[in-house]
Formats: C-alpha cells, structure tokens, sequence
C-alpha cells in the first residue's frame, strides 16, 4: 500500500470515492474545505454566523473590486504577549511558549522575523501561499496550489513581504501529500525558515499561522496545537468561482482528492489562501505547512498543517529528482463494522509485503506501530507517513484473536 493504494468506498475499490478526480481550482481561494459529515440534531439557538463557503467567496470578490486589499499583520491584538525563543531541536528540550517576561521576543517581533520567509503565490485561476526554502528561490507549497495557480496555462508569481514579484516554475509535485517545490526565477539573498521538528510538538503548544488568506498576504494568527496525527481525506469538491451576482457564474471541479496521515490540528485562524502557508512554534521556527481546514463559518474553523518533519522528506526529493518514492503495503481496506474498529482487507497484492506477513482477506488492521486504526484511511494515511524498506508492526483480528506481524513494507513501482 502506498501514498495511491486504493480504498474501497462503496461498490468500488479507489481511495477516491465514487466521484472520479477532477483538475480544478477555486480563484484566490485554494485552501481545501473538507468534506463535513451529516449535521448533528439541532441544538439551542446561538448567536447567528455566516456560512464560510459563501462570506469566503465574497470577501475575495470584494477584495478584487476594492483595488486589492494588502494585509499586514492581521493579528495585532496579540502583540502584547511576549514569546521565548527556546528551540526545538532535543527530545528534552521543553516546547517554547508565549510568557509575559519583558526581557523576551514579543509575538510581533516573532511574526517579523518569520514573514520575509513566507510568500503569496498567485496564477490566473487560484493564489495560495509558500515557503522559502534556499536563498535562491526554492519554495515549499501545496500541491493543490500550484495546481490551482497553474490552470489556464498561466505562470505563477511568487510576491514577497518586501513587495517585490518573481515568476515562478515548478520543481516538483507530490499529490499523494499535497506537497509540492517550486522555484522563484532570477532572485538571491531571500531569508529561508528555520525548520524545527514536528515531532516534538504536544498538544496545547502555542503556534502562529501566517499566509495570505483571502488574498490579504503577510496575514498571523495566533493558537494553539489542538490535536495531533490526525488523518483526513481532503479534496474532490465542486468550488463555485464567483458569488452570484459579481458576473462570471460557473463551477470548476477540485483538485484530486488525497489521504494526509500525520496532520497537525490547529485552532489558529486559517482561511482559503493560507494553503502552503507557514505554521510555526514560539521559537519561529516551521514545523508545519498548512494545508487544510474544517469549518461552517468562513474563519473560525479547525485547520490542519502537514508537519514539517514530512515536508522535509518529501521537499528534499522533489528537489533532488522531481520525485517521491512511496511505501508500498499491497492491501485494499475499508471501514470495519461491528464491535471492533479497525480497517477491514477486502484484498491483499499477490507478493506484496502484506501477503509475506500472513495476513488475509478478511482481517481487521487494528493498529499500525501502537497506533489504533479506527478506519481505512487512518492505513492509507500512516503508510504514506512511512519509507520503503521500513519495518512496521501491524496489530490485527482474526477469528475473534488479537494477532501481530512485522512488514517491511518496499516501494510502490
């Protein structure tokens, strides 16, 4: 199994559904919404809000028609917390966090010093946001962004916080995690991000969004890591172009629809055009991009980041040979029913790495390296997270019995 092993949904055996992938894009808007599950009873009246996908929509529209709008820093209501600026580089070091001492970096210094590293990223049909990676122009995204800015046969553009543009051509891509490299043309002396590492990140750490959402660049957030090793399928709907009535109605299909293992959850702000935009810990340091968000209302949803620690791995290939290898498992799973949760094999790839293992038809995937399977893409997500040649341990049911086996999972050819 790897980043496109299929899932079976319905009477078919693909990850992606029943609706078939589409190339599309949304304009000024490529942040994916996630689908939402059916609408729970409803509850006590609330103060009333307004729908996200139509206020997002209106907002870039006026935005476009006001003379385009430039934001600053968004979040300057925040600017009185101070911030440490202790790194995360040791299992033993503490995360940093934002305190109240006089002597440390304030949350606007911080955002000062993260900003010339991110970049909006505009095309004919879609914008989105970017990450500079090397002083001569490599820049870390989404997937869904270049493929957003790049419908039409148009060129990307790549804008920086000091105000200057630079046209831009892809390196690579990797729809499997969303994540793909490009390169700014003709620049020098650009201040690339510090990477930390996402896989010291706990749950409550402070962190800072920053990206051009609805077209405002240079745009922070403030929150916190509200979860983490979340997986979601994202991608695969319809985004209307333009609210009725500002001319130009009409629909354009979505980017292909991926399973992302490993996410990061956030409650830091996030709104279409923050996709491959920066999420950074207290210290300024990247430890992940974000790329996903689950919301009714047009800006306070939950977003979701893709850590950097993956970023990293897959950006280091694109770079390297255009690129990425993934781990191959040789399963096809669905949601398991009944008493136990769990993927359910519907088919195992003759010769694969499962079938080597013993396992068969009819198991129930419980847990992949202590980690619990509570459904079909929680497998595809976490063997996208993993390597070929990595040895894993699958926990499964047969027959009303727990089960272990090791794999070594080899590379999708």
């Amino acid at each position: 199994m790897d980043a496109n092993e299929p899932r079976e949904q319905g009477t078919g055996w693909s990850q992606f559904g029943t609706t078939p992938p589409a190339a599309g894009g949304f304009p000024r808007r490529d942040t994916i919404i996630m689908e939402q599950p059916p609408p729970p009873p409803p509850a006590p009246p609330k103060k009333p809000f307004y729908g996200g996908k139509a206020v997002a929509g209106l907002a870039l529209a006026a935005a476009a028609i006001g003379g385009g709008v430039v934001g600053g820093l968004v979040s300057n209501a925040f600017q009185p917390d101070p911030v440490s600026v202790t790194t995360t580089t040791n299992p033993g070091t503490p995360s940093p966090v934002f305190k109240t001492t006089s002597s440390e970096l304030t949350v606007a210094q911080v955002a000062a010093k993260v900003q010339p590293s991110v970049v909006m990223i505009q095309g004919q049909t879609g914008e989105g946001s970017g990450v500079v990676l090397s002083e001569d122009g490599l820049i870390l995204t989404n997937n869904h962004v270049v493929v957003g800015a790049g419908q039409g046969g148009g060129q990307m553009t790549v804008k920086f916080s000091d105000g200057r543009t630079a046209k831009a051509t892809v390196v690579g891509t990797d729809p499997a995690t969303d994540l793909a490299v490009i390169r700014a043309e003709g620049v020098s002396g650009l201040t690339k991000a510090t990477l930390g590492n996402s896989d010291l990140l706990k749950v409550g750490d402070d962190v800072l969004a920053i990206g051009s959402p609805l077209g405002l660049d240079g745009s922070v957030t403030k929150g916190i890591v509200s979860a983490l090793d979340r997986t979601l399928t994202v991608g695969g709907e319809q985004r209307q172009q333009v609210p009725p009535g500002w001319g130009q109605d009409q629909q354009t299909p979505s980017e292909e629809p991926t399973t992302i293992g490993g996410a990061i959850q956030t409650d830091a702000s996030i709104n279409p055009g923050n996709s491959g935009g920066a999420l950074v810990n207290a210290a300024g340091e990247l430890v992940g991009i974000n790329t996903a968000i689950a919301s009714e209302a047009a800006g306070g949803g939950v977003g979701f980041a893709i850590p950097v620690n993956t970023a990293k791995q897959v950006s280091d290939q694109l770079i390297s040979s255009g690129k990425v290898t993934h781990a191959f498992l040789g399963v096809s799973v669905t949601d398991a029913t009944g008493d136990v949760p769990g993927a359910l094999i519907r088919e195992i790839t003759a010769g694969s790495p499962a079938e080597k293992a013993g396992l068969r038809q009819g198991d129930v995937i419980t847990k992949i390296n202590d980690k619990a399977v509570d459904g079909g893409d929680t497998v595809v997500g976490q063997v996208r997270g993993f390597k070929p040649g990595q040895a894993v341990k699958i926990t499964y049911m047969r027959d009303g019995q727990a089960h272990d086996a090791t794999v070594t999972l080899v590379e999708k050819k």
